[in-house]
């Protein structure tokens, strides 16, 4: 398997995606997750009046600085309100931008609804992801389903576990749909890991690999919460996964707003950005160990 990370590891220091690409390859990933969050977000980048010229700058600045995009995330929202369609253009902006990038693999996430039953929901979201697989068509492109974080909410059906992402993929029925494994989303739930990835089998076409203490979704650094590697990278053996192993790790440094106040001096509000750079090169050596440990690391 070969290491990647995703361009949000940089977004609290940088609203630049091609910057982004430049720390982590500076840190030794030599592959690429692009989160199209920070786009959606500000409204730059795809989401720019120009943005066939800047997909031409991303593609241009990966060449140059040496790391390959991968994968890619689309934006969160709610893809089963009703906004005239508005969340799905904005999705099928990320599946163009893919197959411009030459990305295999597009994750993007189900919806939901209060009231809804399970069939119900499962129902509606193919009706969202439909126009967004025939886009996808166009330049066989993976839209991949993930198992989101587990929530308790009385009268909401949320797909956080194989079984219902399963169930999911059998109502789309349709080839280039697929799932993401999100490792730590699934340490919130009660099956062992290798046992669900053998459920999906090679429906898993990519990973997101991040920890937790199993109560919230933290996205902490591997080892640093209580999900069991061993159970991951069995599973992943056992189904004969040989995609990228992903980071979508945030959780290196508690963010400046959940930390307590001082208004008088905010030099050190967050953590300066020579400390993050040494924590992405600590990331990548974490996981060059992990999967040498197991002797599946390839540049």
């Amino acid at each position: 398997m070969k290491l990647a990370t995703t361009t949000g590891d940089f977004y609290g220091y940088t609203h630049s995606q091609t910057k982004a690409l430049e720390h982590i390859r500076a840190a030794g990933f030599k592959y690429a997750d692009y989160n199209f969050g920070g786009d959606y977000r500000d409204r730059t980048g795809v989401y720019s009046d120009d943005y066939k010229h800047f997909f031409g700058e991303v593609a241009e600045a990966a060449e140059k600085i040496g790391i390959k995009l991968v994968q890619a995330h689309s934006p969160m929202g709610k893809p089963l309100v009703d906004d005239g369609g508005v969340f799905i253009a904005d999705t099928i902006r990320c599946v163009e931008a893919c197959g411009y990038w030459g990305i295999p693999n597009l994750v993007v996430h189900s919806g939901y609804i209060h009231g809804l039953t399970p069939e119900e929901t499962f129902a509606q979201n193919k009706l969202f992801f439909m126009p967004i697989l025939r886009e996808a068509e166009k330049y066989g492109v993976n839209i991949l389903v993930e198992n989101f974080n587990k929530m308790h909410h009385e009268g909401l059906y949320w797909i956080d576990n194989a079984t219902d992402l399963l169930r999911q993929i059998e109502v789309v029925d349709h080839p280039l749909f697929h799932a993401v494994w999100d490792a730590g989303h699934a340490n919130m739930q009660e099956m062992p890991q290798d046992e669900e990835l053998r459920l999906l089998g090679s429906h898993v076409r990519a990973l997101h690999i991040q920890d937790n203490m199993e109560n919230a979704d933290t996205h902490l650094v591997p080892f640093l919460g209580t999900m069991n590697l061993d159970a991951v990278m069995n599973g992943l053996l056992d189904i004969g996964y040989d995609g990228y192993f992903t980071f979508e790790v945030g959780g290196f440094f508690t963010p400046a707003n959940k930390r307590r106040k001082y208004e008088r001096e905010t030099r050190l509000a967050g953590a300066p950005l020579a400390l993050k750079d040494a924590f992405e090169r600590y990331l990548c050596d974490l996981g060059r160990v992990v999967l040498e440990t197991y002797g599946v690391y390839e540049e």
